[in-house]
């Protein structure tokens, strides 16, 4: 009998491995055609504000996916509407829904090195450091994975939407079909706040309903490495507004005089953080634990603390987490903006009436943004602050020293899925089967996804999927894709369709 299963086991690896060299031979095979399609997706331009060109790449998603099976409709929203597909392979199977978008951020041509964001350019990097383009009749011959397409959308986040229907067409193909039941949403203004997709939740529950959902969207961990994120923080912003006297003032006729607001506030600003970077606000960090066995999967994530510090040319790293990665599962508290009433060119001798900080707060699931917002104004009222939601009356002002205006938005609040849940797991070993290693486990980004409200609305374990390369430029010029990552995102995406859920 132990014989007989390890002969069975032998020949399951033996197909296992020819199946994963059949699928990389596919891929190379199919990767001309891929990148002809994605330089056609890309010349189409994405920007909201263009309603047309919008349905120009409504029409080419839609005569693309209705191919490979896909019913596909649109549904209306009181801006530009959601264009969703849906694939039932088989009623009894799990649904899985993918995100992705197909807005791009707004361009500033005169910033590009080509002539036109919207025309993609093949390009290879030369000795000196500089991309240089590369005719496209070069894709005929051999493919250097290290070549890139630059255009607007190149990454974000066309090129996901490419990888998904490839893998999807070779499986067609090979007459193979997904493990599981496929619903799709191509959100048309991610860059701008989701508002139409954001608006369609109640209505369309019904519809989006899924057992899971994968977020496709964003880069992979900067090792390149195949990568699953758990979560992602929210953002929660306020203001603080301290005050002079009612106008401004002659330095020389009222210095050592009239306060200066500037002074007050950076006062106020230095009881919040320590000088190692810890927020010193009572309970900011109240909720939030580390076991053992989270912390080990932050530390398996392939950082290198001196690789960063040196990217980020900073002597050494604050102290709220041992690492980068534990670092993210703590709340921020950052001034993101410090002004006074003097915004024209050059320097005057005054004295502001008034300075301001423009506060923003990384969000972790732990902590919720109002409540974070009402910790920072308990603290200011702490160190004798008189707190209003407005500027101060004249009254007001003679009869209060310490005058602080603090304005709030709660934002959003942090998502994240569970690092041992089922759903996770299951993809886990799915892309270690396919890529020989485990994938880069990510228990939380530091950046914030506007579509958290529709995972909290949907109540669905969720996924984020990240497979364009690190340092595509992402909503600045000269954006781009390295084609081994479309390589690699082909067969991120075959693993994940041919995962049982």
């Amino acid at each position: 009998m132990k014989k007989i299963t390890t002969i069975s086991f032998l020949i399951l690896i033996l197909n296992f491995t020819n199946a994963q060299g059949n699928w990389d031979s596919k891929i190379s095979i199919k990767l001309p055609e891929v990148l002809v399609s994605h330089r056609a997706f890309v010349s189409i331009p994405n920007l909201p504000s263009d309603v047309q060109k919008m349905h120009e790449n409504i029409d080419w998603v839609k005569n693309r996916y209705q191919k490979v099976g896909f019913q596909l409709k649109t549904l209306a929203s009181p801006t530009l509407p959601v264009l969703f597909a849906e694939r039932i392979v088989d009623p009894a199977f799990k649904t899985v829904l993918f995100y992705f978008h197909l807005d791009g951020q707004a361009v500033n041509a005169k910033m590009w090195n080509q002539k036109d964001p919207f025309i993609p350019v093949l390009k290879e990097q030369k000795l000196d450091g500089k991309w240089e383009a590369i005719p496209w009749s070069n894709l005929k011959g051999d493919i250097n994975d290290d070549w890139r397409i630059f255009g607007r959308a190149a990454a974000d986040d066309k090129a996901p939407i490419i990888m998904m229907l490839s893998a999807l067409e070779l499986m067609q193909k090979q007459h193979l079909n997904p493990k599981f039941n496929i619903k799709i949403i191509f959100d048309l203004e991610e860059e701008y706040s989701s508002e139409g997709f954001l608006s369609t939740l109640k209505k369309y529950k019904k519809i989006y309903e899924s057992d899971y959902m994968i977020i496709m969207d964003g880069p992979a961990h900067n090792s390149n490495n195949p990568t699953l994120t758990f979560g992602c923080r929210g953002i929660a912003t306020c203001s603080i507004t301290t005050y002079g006297s009612k106008l401004p003032q002659h330095s020389g006729h009222y210095g050592n005089y009239v306060s200066n607001p500037v002074f007050t506030l950076s006062r106020l600003l230095a009881t919040m953080k320590s000088d190692d970077g810890k927020v010193l606000i009572k309970e900011y960090y109240k909720g939030i634990i580390i076991p053992e066995n989270v912390s080990d999967i932050l530390n398996a994530v392939p950082d290198n603390t001196a690789d960063i510090n040196t990217a980020l040319f900073i002597y050494n790293a604050e102290n709220v987490g041992n690492n980068y990665q534990e670092a993210l599962q703590y709340p921020t508290l950052n001034i993101r903006q410090i002004g006074t009433s003097w915004k024209g060119e050059g320097l005057k001798t005054i004295i502001p009436e008034y300075a301001v900080a423009d506060i923003d707060v990384r969000l972790v699931i732990e902590t919720d943004g109002q409540m974070q917002l009402d910790k920072i104004k308990n603290h200011i009222k702490e160190q004798g602050f008189f707190i209003l939601d407005r500027a101060p009356t004249d009254i007001e002002r003679l009869e209060n020293s310490k005058i602080v205006t603090f304005k709030k938005d709660a934002g959003v609040n942090a998502f994240r899925t569970p690092l041992n849940s089922l759903f996770g797991e299951k993809l886990r070993k799915s892309l270690t089967t396919s890529f020989g290693k485990k994938p880069v486990s990510i228990r939380t980004m530091g950046g914030t996804v506007p579509i958290i409200p529709a995972i909290t609305e949907l109540d669905i374990p969720a996924i984020i999927v990240p497979m364009v390369n690190m340092d595509n430029n992402q909503h600045n010029p000269n954006e781009n894709i390295r084609i081994g990552n479309i390589r690699q995102g082909i067969k991120i995406c075959l693993s994940i369709l041919n995962t049982n859920l």
